[in-house]
C-alpha cells in the first residue's frame, strides 16, 4: 500500500451519503506506542519512539516524535539525532498482540468479512450488518469507542465504496478521526491528491510520472493511457488509471492465510559467540513454533536468514521429512543452518527464523521418522510446548522458557 502524504487540499467533509459505501479500513493510532502510553500515561503529549536503544529501526512513534520527521523504519540513530528528547520505548510484542487479537476479534462481531492486513489494521465489509447495527458512520464510530473504551488506544476509520479509497480515507482522518467519502464524491476526492498517494506509487514511479509532467492524481487521470503506460509500463500504466478514476473491484476477503511464519532480531552488540547466537535461535524457533500452534498450521521448510557486521545477508532452507509445528525440530535445523553459514570471520548482526510451506494440522498426515516410531516418548515433546503455551497464555510469555539440551560449543563466528 502506498505510504504516500496526505494532501492538504483534500477536505475532512466530503458529504454525508453512504449509499453504496460499506466497505471501513479501520487503522490503529501510532499502535505500538499507544499501546506503550496506556501502561506508561506519565508520558502522554511527549515524543515517544518505539524501538532499540541504540540499534535496530523505529517501530512506532507518537504524533509529537513524528513532528520531528521521526518515522517508522527510520533507523534508530536517525530517530535519535532527529529527536534527542524523545524517550525511548523497548518494544512488548506480546503486549501488541495481544491487543490486536481482542481488536480483531470485536471486528468479526460486527461481520465475518474482515480482511485483516496487518497487526494493526483492517477492512471491513458491513453490507450484511446495516440491517442489525446501523449505517456505516454508526458502525465506524461504534468500533472506534469500543476500541477506546476497552483498550485507550485510539483507531481511525475510512469509510467508502472500495477498499482503495476506504484506505485512503482513513489515512486523511487520522489521528482519531473517521472520514467518509461518498460514491458520488470519490473522484473529486481522488483528484485532490498527490500521486504518491496512489497504491503502487512508489518513489522510482514518482519520479518517472514527473518526468512526464504527472505529479497529482487529476493529471494522471486525464493523462492518455497510451503515454502513462510508456511512462511506467502496460500492466503499471493501465492499473493506475483505473485508481485514478476510483475503480478498485477487490472484494473484502477474510481469513487470509499466512505462507510462512517467522521472527528475527538484531543484536545490541555484534555477536561472535555461537552460543549466544544458539540462544537466539532457540528463541526465535520458540516464537515460530509457538504462532504455528496458534494458528493450527504446521511448517514443511525451516528456513534461516543471517545478517553479519557489514550487512551481508544470508539466508538458507531444508525441507523436512515431516511437517512440524515442534519448536525443538525448528530449532535443531535452524541451528545447523545458521551454523553453516560462512561469514567470512565476522560477527553476526541479525538472526532470524522462519517456517515455510504451511499447511493445516487438522487432516494432515505426519510422517514419522525411524526414531519415533520406535520411541514411546514420541509425541511428548509437543504436549510439553502446549503446556508451555497454556503457562504462557495466563501468566504472560516471560513466565516460563523452552530449554533445549545440545552440546557446547567452543567454536566462535
Amino acid at each position: 500500500m502506498s505510504k504516500g502524504p496526505r494532501s492538504a487540499a483534500a477536505r475532512r467533509d466530503w458529504g454525508s451519503d453512504e449509499t453504496g459505501c460499506s466497505v471501513l479500513h479501520l487503522d490503529m493510532d501510532a499502535f505500538f506506542a499507544s499501546c506503550e502510553l496506556v501502561r506508561r500515561p506519565e508520558l502522554r503529549g511527549k515524543p515517544v519512539i518505539v524501538g532499540g536503544q541504540e540499534r535496530g529501526v523505529v517501530l512506532a512513534a507518537t504524533y509529537e516524535a513524528r513532528a520531528f520527521g521521526v518515522r517508522s523504519a527510520m533507523p534508530m540513530t536517525r530517530a535519535r539525532l532527529l529527536c534527542p528528547q524523545a524517550t525511548v520505548v523497548p518494544p512488548d510484542h506480546t503486549l501488541y498482540r495481544e491487543v490486536s487479537r481482542s481488536v480483531m476479534a470485536l471486528l468479526h462481531e460486527v461481520t465475518p468479512l474482515v480482511e485483516q492486513i496487518s497487526v494493526d489494521e483492517a477492512f471491513l465489509d458491513v453490507s450484511g450488518a446495516r440491517r442489525r447495527l446501523g449505517s456505516p458512520t454508526a458502525i465506524g464510530a461504534e468500533l472506534r469507542r469500543r476500541i477506546e473504551a476497552e483498550h485507550g488506544v485510539t483507531a481511525s476509520v475510512g469509510i467508502a465504496r472500495n477498499k482503495f479509497v476506504a484506505k485512503l480515507a482513513s489515512t486523511h482522518a487520522k489521528p482519531d478521526g473517521m472520514m467518509l467519502v461518498p460514491a458520488a464524491a470519490t473522484v473529486d476526492f481522488l483528484h485532490t491528491l498527490p500521486v504518491g498517494a496512489l497504491w503502487g506509487v512508489g518513489e522510482k514511479t514518482e519520479k518517472s510520472l514527473a518526468a512526464w509532467g504527472i505529479t497529482t492524481v487529476a493529471e494522471l487521470a486525464h493523462t492518455d493511457l497510451p503515454s502513462l503506460q510508456a511512462a511506467v509500463g502496460r500492466v503499471g500504466g493501465a492499473h493506475l488509471h483505473d485508481l485514478a478514476w476510483g475503480r478498485d473491484p477487490r472484494p473484502v476477503v477474510p481469513e487470509q492465510r499466512e505462507h510462512s511464519i517467522g521472527a528475527e532480531t538484531t543484536f545490541d552488540t555484534d555477536q561472535h559467540d555461537t552460543e549466544v547466537v544458539s540462544r537466539r535461535v532457540l528463541e526465535l524457533s520458540d516464537r515460530v513454533a509457538a504462532r504455528l500452534r496458534h494458528q493450527g498450521v504446521l511448517a514443511r521448510t525451516v528456513s534461516v536468514k543471517v545478517r553479519s557486521s557489514d550487512f551481508a545477508t544470508f539466508s538458507r532452507s531444508r525441507t523436512l521429512d515431516g511437517p512440524t509445528d515442534v519448536a525443538r525440530e525448528i530449532y535443531l535445523v535452524a541451528r545447523d543452518l545458521v551454523a553453516n553459514v560462512d561469514l567470512k570471520g565476522l560477527p553476526v548482526r541479525l538472526v532470524g527464523v522462519r517456517g515455510e510451506n504451511l499447511v493445516q494440522r487438522d487432516g494432515s498426515v505426519q510422517q514419522l521418522t525411524l526414531d519415533e516410531a520406535v520411541d514411546p516418548r514420541s509425541g511428548a515433546q509437543r504436549e510439553a510446548e502446549l503446556a508451555l503455551d497454556a503457562v504462557r497464555q495466563k501468566f504472560g510469555r516471560t513466565a516460563i522458557d523452552l530449554g533445549v539440551h545440545h552440546k557446547n560449543s567452543t567454536h566462535r563466528y
